[in-house]
């Protein structure tokens, strides 16, 4: 009696064949990433662009009594993670044994540790918490990695508030820190245990010192979102004033989509180092009003009043940062204008307020 192939069996010199083993090879060979802060700013932004480049993304979210993903809607709205890519975890910096578990189980490729408390105002008011976050939350990352033995490429969230009462303008990633408030001191404290990693265990650990970087996604206690969700307000007459700090505080701001791509780029690096991405221009407080107001037909001076609650008890006066290293290295440079960008949050703040009006769904960035 002949030998009767299965009809499931399949030639191996076959074109199905080959087919097969280029889709396993393909899956093989895609990346593994783990974010946390994945519902922030940021995380949401970088979520998006891995996905988009064929990664599996993992993300860390901390246990909520409310929905905190509004910004992964584009992502999550497909209930199937296989589809999309986007695997969501519950699990905290604050918290060791989550962090093991998770890296055990997800075995990533990349780690983007972009999890903080990074409201600056409020970790003058909550430096403990802030600090066992921002500084001991890291610890707990890299220190998880190295006891499971995992050789991943790690980011490290890092700050342009670290450099604080510049030293030298425009500031390098030679510039000396002299941070000014506890959010900094606890990002100058990860910054530098990041090296350490690096150079004591040979961990591809980079940090990014990324500036200020804006979108329609920033959290609206920011100064920059709640000055164009107030503008949107203000001209719909929902609201007549917004309450503002230091307006001369002057800042590096950029487009957040663009800076989350630096961050993937830093780490396709061969080696790993350190990196300052920022536009190379500096505005104040003062100039975004003008911008935001003037975009929407209105005179910010009628609307905006100073409240000392914002004020912070050591100012940063300026930064601005020269990223020459980043595009020299990296290929990488800013596109956004600081014009642009405050015209694309206004707008976007208006057309969200508007949806809301109307009922329908919040879509941002």
């Amino acid at each position: 009696m002949p030998f009767l192939r299965p009809q499931w069996c399949v030639r191996l010199d076959s074109p199905l064949a080959s087919g097969i083993r280029l889709g396993k090879a393909l899956e093989r060979m895609a990346q593994t990433a783990l974010i946390t802060g994945i519902t922030g700013q940021d995380g949401s932004y970088l979520a998006e662009l891995l996905l988009a480049k064929g990664y599996h993304v993992h993300g860390i979210v901390r246990r909520s009594s409310t929905f905190n993903r509004g910004r992964l809607e584009g992502v999550v709205s497909d209930p199937e993670p296989d589809r999309t890519g986007l695997h969501l975890h519950y699990g905290d910096l604050a918290d060791s044994a989550s962090l093991v578990r998770l890296l055990s189980k997800v075995q990533p490729d990349e780690i983007y540790n972009l999890g903080a408390q990074s409201h600056v105002r409020v970790s003058f008011d909550n430096p403990e918490y802030t600090t066992d976050v921002n500084a001991t939350g890291t610890t707990r990352l890299l220190e998880a990695i190295r006891l499971i033995g995992l050789q991943p490429r790690f980011y490290q969230a890092s700050s342009s508030e670290m450099f604080g009462q510049v030293r030298e303008i425009p500031q390098t990633e030679r510039t000396p820190f002299y941070p000014r408030n506890p959010y900094a001191c606890a990002k100058v404290y990860a910054y530098w245990l990041t090296v350490n990693y690096r150079e004591s265990y040979g961990l591809h650990a980079t940090n990014g010192i990324l500036f200020n970087h804006e979108s329609p996604r920033r959290g609206e206690t920011f100064v920059t979102r709640k000055i164009t969700r107030a503008v949107a307000h203000i001209q719909a007459g929902l609201q007549d004033k917004v309450f503002l700090g230091n307006l001369d505080a002057k800042r590096d701001w950029g487009y957040a989509r663009e800076y989350v791509e630096a961050m993937w780029l830093m780490l396709q690096e061969p080696k790993p180092d350190d990196y300052v991405i920022a536009t190379g221009e500096t505005h104040s407080v003062r100039e975004f009003l003008e911008a935001a107001f003037s975009h929407a037909g209105l005179d910010w001076q009628r609307h905006v009043a100073l409240d000392k609650r914002y004020l912070r008890p050591a100012e940063v006066d300026l930064l601005v940062g020269d990223a020459s290293k980043a595009r020299r290295q990296l290929g990488w440079q800013p596109k956004t204008t600081f014009h642009d960008l405050v015209k694309l949050m206004v707008d976007a703040d208006i057309q969200l307020l508007k949806a809301h009006r109307e009922g329908r769904i919040r879509v941002t960035g």
